[in-house]
C-alpha cells in the first residue's frame, strides 16, 4: 500500500435502510468497476484495505459517512472521487475524497450532528421535553445490545439539542403542515448514543412521544471544536497538508 485515501460520502433516500454489509458489497463492487488499484491484505484470505468509521445505524440518512481505502500506487484523489461515484448506486453518492496525511480517520470523528423530523409532533411539548432533558444530570435507557439489555446515561454524551418548526415536505402529508425538527450534537461514547436514544430519554423525563416514526438524518461528524460546539471537518488537516 502506497497511499491511503479517505472518502466522504452520503446514504439517502431509500439506501438509509441499506445494512452496513450491503453498503460494504456495494463499495467493493464499485471500487473494482472503477478500477481503482485497491491494496490487499496478506495472507489466506487477501482482503482489499477498505475500512469504515462511524457509520451510521440502519434507517438512519448521512451526509457524512467516512471510509477509508488504501491504494497499492498513487492516485489522483478527484478522479478517484469521480470514477467511484458514477461506479456506485444512485443514494451512495461520493461527496469528497483527500489523502490521508495525519492521524486515523476514527479519532478524527468525536461527534455527530443529527437532525430529527418529528412529523405530527406538538412544538410546545417537544420544547418542554427537550428543556427537561437538559436540566436533568444523568438520564438511564435501555437498549437490546448484542450481550443483551444494556442501561447507560443518554444525558452526558449529548452536547446541544435545538428544537425549530418547518413546513412538512413528508411525502403523504398535507403539505404546509408544521414539523418538529430536533437538532442535536452528540458526542461518540462507549457505548454510543443513537439519536433514538435521546428521543427514548425525552420521553422518560417528560412523556414526550412523537406520533410517527422520526426521520433521522446525519448532517456533519467530526473532531469536536470547542468554540462552536459543532463537529469541525475532518479533512481539515489534510488540505492544509497536515504531516503523516
Amino acid at each position: 500500500m502506497v497511499q491511503r485515501l479517505r472518502v466522504r460520502y452520503a446514504k439517502r433516500g431509500r439506501l438509509r435502510f441499506t445494512s452496513h454489509r450491503d453498503i460494504s458489497r456495494a463499495v467493493e463492487r464499485a471500487v473494482r468497476r472503477a478500477e481503482i488499484p485497491v491494496a490487499f491484505s496478506a495472507g489466506f484470505s487477501p482482503h482489499p484495505k477498505i475500512s469504515y468509521a462511524g457509520a451510521a445505524p440502519t434507517g438512519v440518512a448521512s451526509e457524512a459517512e467516512y471510509l477509508e481505502i488504501g491504494v497499492s500506487r498513487p492516485c489522483d484523489p478527484d478522479q478517484v472521487r469521480a470514477d467511484l461515484d458514477a461506479s456506485l448506486p444512485p443514494g451512495l453518492d461520493v461527496l469528497d475524497i483527500v489523502e490521508a496525511r495525519s492521524g486515523s480517520l476514527a479519532d478524527k470523528l468525536e461527534c455527530s450532528v443529527w437532525e430529527l423530523r418529528l412529523p405530527g409532533a406538538d412544538p410546545v411539548a417537544a420544547e418542554q421535553a427537550v428543556k427537561e432533558f437538559e436540566a436533568a444530570d444523568r438520564v438511564e435507557v435501555e437498549r437490546l445490545t448484542k450481550k443483551g439489555m444494556r442501561q447507560f446515561d443518554a444525558r452526558q454524551a449529548v452536547r446541544s439539542v435545538a428544537v425549530s418548526v418547518r413546513a412538512d415536505t413528508t411525502a403523504g402529508q398535507e403539505p404546509g403542515q408544521p414539523c418538529v425538527i430536533l437538532r442535536m450534537v452528540v458526542r461518540h461514547e462507549t457505548p454510543a448514543v443513537r439519536p433514538d436514544d435521546v428521543l427514548m430519554g425525552l420521553r422518560l423525563v417528560a412523556g414526550f412521544a412523537p406520533p410517527s416514526s422520526p426521520e433521522v438524518t446525519r448532517l456533519a461528524q467530526g473532531p469536536l471544536d470547542a468554540t462552536t460546539g459543532e463537529p469541525a471537518d475532518p479533512f481539515d488537516a489534510e488540505r492544509s497538508g497536515g504531516d503523516l
